[in-house]
């Protein structure tokens, strides 16, 4: 492709981006019921808009006949690194209180301060230094390179470490988190790492084409996955089921160990109600309901699952279904029966998890242990 098309396609392509980022903010704004990530979407997606604008103004050269927002595009890419951090936070459950906003917001006040000095000086001035490629300000575009892929670096290692965290706290507390899949969330994490990647390679068209794609799996997925779109009655329901199962409920440990006696008795109590009543079965299964069963705090069972049986809850649970998987299929009752139907008599409530524990605890396929067994299920 010729060069000349190149500057005739891509400025559509931009406004097609900078349209779906405006769009997709106005849309998560007017939901009826709006929580802080909803928000936080929103702004980032109205941001990520303004951004294109800027760029779409330079590329195409509009920028000499509107100088006044020159220099202001220095700050954006320095809002994308906490946007993405608070909103994953704030998805897997923690609590954006004040200080946190003041320490996220701290880089975009020094890039002020650094670029204080450019932007006193009038919208004219400011163009005839953008025009003469900025000499004078050689060292300060150097630095603000380096802390702007510092920035960018931080900010995805800070949002995977967030997510491995909250992945820990889901197994510690629920027996399945198939329903709690946030991958999507990785998708995002990893589109703003290949962004950053490419602002170390200095292409701006690069760059900008990658948010372009970013913005679309963004709005698909902050969308479609979030429920932005459900109806009335459908979000009400899940509204409902979040203040059960929000993760910011989840008990953290106890920095005072309850004592040996106390796991001890807790643990066999344990060990009974599931022989007995097959706790495991349930596909719902959660640290909380199993503790007031026993009468104990989630706290302290959690810790005597993983000080006894080197497991967290959902590893225990998971373990607990293969066996009862195992103990099933080999009665001779049974044979009548599919491989998956039993696994969902065991406690499992899809294929996936199942076939996956199965591999993990036994490192074999569920149909590869029949076999050895001499038993043939479909």
């Amino acid at each position: 492709m010729q060069d000349s098309d190149l500057q005739t396609l891509s400025p559509l392509f931009y406004l097609a981006g900078i349209f779906i980022a405006c769009f997709s903010s106005f849309l998560i704004a007017g939901k009826r019921k709006k929580v802080m990530a909803d928000y936080l979407l929103a702004v980032w997606f109205l941001i990520i808009g303004i951004h294109l604008i800027f760029f779409v103004l330079f590329f195409s050269g509009i920028y000499v006949k509107f100088p006044y927002f020159l220099g202001y595009e220095v700050f954006l890419p320095f809002i994308h690194g906490p946007m993405l951090y608070l909103y994953v936070l704030n998805l897997t459950g923690r609590k954006l209180d004040t200080k946190t906003w003041f320490l996220h917001s701290v880089p975009v006040f020094i890039v002020f301060l650094i670029m204080s000095g450019l932007l006193m000086k009038s919208p004219w001035e400011r163009l005839v230094i953008y025009q003469n490629g900025g000499n004078e300000y050689k060292l300060l575009s150097t630095i603000l390179k380096y802390l702007m892929i510092f920035s960018g670096a931080l900010y995805v290692g800070l949002s995977l470490f967030a997510m491995r965290k909250y992945r820990k706290e889901l197994s510690d507390q629920y027996s399945n988190t198939e329903k709690m899949n946030m991958n999507w969330l990785y998708y995002l994490i990893i589109g703003m790492a290949l962004i950053w990647i490419a602002v170390m390679i200095r292409n701006d068209i690069l760059i900008f084409s990658m948010v372009v794609l970013f913005i679309l799996v963004a709005a698909y997925f902050g969308i479609s996955r979030v429920g932005i779109l459900n109806l009335a009655a459908e979000s009400e329901n899940i509204e409902e089921k979040e203040v059960i199962d929000d993760p910011s409920e989840i008990v953290k440990y106890q920095k005072t160990f309850p004592g040996d006696d106390a796991i001890q008795e807790i643990y066999e109590k344990l060990m009974n109600i599931m022989e007995q009543e097959k706790l495991y079965k349930d596909p719902e299964l959660s640290l909380n309901h199993v503790a007031q069963l026993l009468n104990a705090h989630p706290n302290i069972l959690s810790q005597t699952i993983n000080t006894l049986e080197q497991k967290n809850f959902y590893d225990y649970i998971n373990r607990q279904r293969i066996e009862e998987f195992k103990r099933i299929a080999c009665l001779p009752e049974n044979q009548k029966f599919t491989i998956l139907s039993l696994a969902f008599e065991s406690g499992f409530n899809s294929k996936t998890s199942f076939n996956r524990n199965f591999k993990k605890y036994m490192n074999c396929s569920p149909r590869e242990f029949l076999r050895s067994q001499s038993i043939d299920l479909e």
